[in-house]
This record gives structure tokens, sequence and C-alpha cells, in this order.
């Protein structure tokens, strides 16, 4: 019998409705109960300001860690599932939710399909992420970008040149 081969996962969670960061511990729960999966990781919980529309509640975000065997495109249709059994309906783009989890990283693996972009493409400009993912995995690599800790200290850049004409 072969062993099953496992890929370390990194996931971004968030919530800003319904007792946030109830929504977020239930969660880790979640992801720690999916099948050949194990929780390796998870950060404290941070309060972040919405990045989108700005009528709606801040966000308790965190990152976890997990060692799974799932496929990729199996791993994104297991966290659609756990945010649907929570309760998240998609209303608005970057509008409020129950419950948010994002496929950051999968190993040291780049993947581009019209369903799943892997590193997630928006995770070293974003400070609510990338904060929680240092604390966990500061020497991680994201593919094309530098470690977790080198993306975190390069963060005003990447909002100065945005901003620059």
């Amino acid at each position: 019998m072969r062993p099953v081969e496992t890929v370390e996962a990194a996931i971004g969670l968030g919530s800003n409705l319904d007792d946030p960061a109830r929504q977020v511990q239930q969660a880790f729960e979640a992801l720690d109960a999916l099948p050949d999966t194990r929780l390796r990781a998870r950060s404290r919980l941070y309060r972040s300001r919405p990045q989108g529309p700005q009528d709606q509640p801040d966000f308790v975000n965190a990152c976890a860690l997990i060692e799974t065997a799932l496929a990729p495109a199996a791993l994104l249709d297991a966290l659609q599932e756990i945010e649907r059994q929570q309760g998240r309906v998609r209303q608005r783009r970057w509008g409020e939710r129950v419950i948010d989890l994002d496929l950051l990283l999968y190993g040291d693996r780049v993947i581009d399909t019209p369903r799943l972009m892997v590193p997630h493409p928006w995770l070293h400009r974003r400070d609510f992420v990338l904060v929680p993912l240092a604390e966990i995995a500061p020497g991680w690599t994201i593919p094309g970008v530098g470690t977790v800790r080198e993306a975190l200290a390069r963060l005003d850049e990447y909002y100065l040149s945005e901003e620059t004409p």
C-alpha cells in the first residue's frame, strides 16, 4: 500500500457578519474536519477595514495552514462547501459575507485555470492576508514574489506604485 501524498496549503479566512470571530473559529474546525486533511497551524484573529464598499462592517481575518491529500480543485470545492454550510450568500463583489475562504497557496504550485488561480492573485497586496500568514508561515515562498515576510515588508511599495502616475 502506497502512502498518500500530501501537500501543505494556506487558506485565508474572513468574515464580517453574524459574529465574525465565531464564524472564523467554526471555519477553522471545518478545515480540520475535511477528509484527508489536517489543520497544522492557525493565526490569531485580526480586524481589518473592508477593501471594497465601505458601507459594511469591519472584517475579522485569519490564515490557516493545512496538510491535505485533496487535489487543488477538490480542495476549492471543499472550501466552497464550508462557505455554503456556514450560510455564505454572494451578493456583491468585495461585499459583506458570513465567511470567505480563499486558497492562497498550494505547496509551491502555480495554478492558472478559469476557476482557480494559485497563488491567489492579490495575496502579495493584501495586509489582511499577509499579516496573519506571516505569523504562521513567514518563510513560505510565494511563487514569483518571494517569501511571505518579504512580501509584507514590500507592501507599502505596492500601494505607492499603484497610486503613482
